[in-house]
Parts: structure tokens; sequence; C-alpha cells
């Protein structure tokens, strides 16, 4: 949640400006200022996994529960798929703050658990 987020929210272009992305609506995300920096002007990545490039997530076309699981503690994602996989090494999403930061939350009861 934004509230305790350790980075600023932002609109971030799903596809970005840089890949002919728009300034429309169907093409913006709330996203923090970390992930998006992680982000940069990528649609797609490598699948740890499989080293093969992979669309990132994006959350008007995907569902969250397709592509992302939590480990047991819930304070790491899961790539389920390649897709998942590699968005979550594209944006650091499993960076050292916010695994803290969830742990945290999943304590007080104010995870976002997917």
């Amino acid at each position: 949640p934004e509230d305790f987020s350790t980075y600023n929210f932002s609109a971030d272009h799903i596809i970005p400006s840089a890949k002919d992305g728009n300034d429309d609506l169907e093409n913006l995300a709330f996203s923090c200022q970390g992930c998006n920096s992680h982000k940069y002007d990528k649609i797609e990545a490598e699948d740890p996994a499989t080293n093969e490039v992979a669309t990132l997530f994006n959350p008007r076309k995907n569902n969250w529960n397709d592509h992302f699981s939590w480990n047991e503690d819930f304070s790491e994602i899961i790539g389920k798929t390649p897709t998942g996989r590699a968005t979550v090494e594209a944006l650091k999403l499993n960076r050292e703050r916010l695994i803290l930061l969830r742990k945290g939350l999943f304590k007080i009861g104010e995870h976002p658990i997917g």
C-alpha cells in the first residue's frame, strides 16, 4: 500500500513513451517509484528460468494471480510464468527493503495478500 511504501507512487506508462506508449488512462498504472525506476523503458525482459525474452506484466491485461504468488511468509513475490519471473527480475520486486516492509505489514495485518 502507498501509505507504507518506501517510495512515492507515480503514474507509470505501461507501454513507455519511448516505446510509443500514450498518456491514455488505459496505458497508465499507479506504481511505486522504485519499481518504476527499475522498469524504465522496458516492455519485456529475460525470464531467469529459461533465458528467453518475455513480456512484462501488464496490470490492464494480465491477472496478478496467474503470474505471481507469494512465498510462505508473504515477504517475496514468486513469478509463476515467464512473464511473472521476468517482471520480478526486471523490476527488482524482491528488493531487501520491500521484503522487510512486507514482513512488517503481514505482522500488523496490513499486507496486500493477493
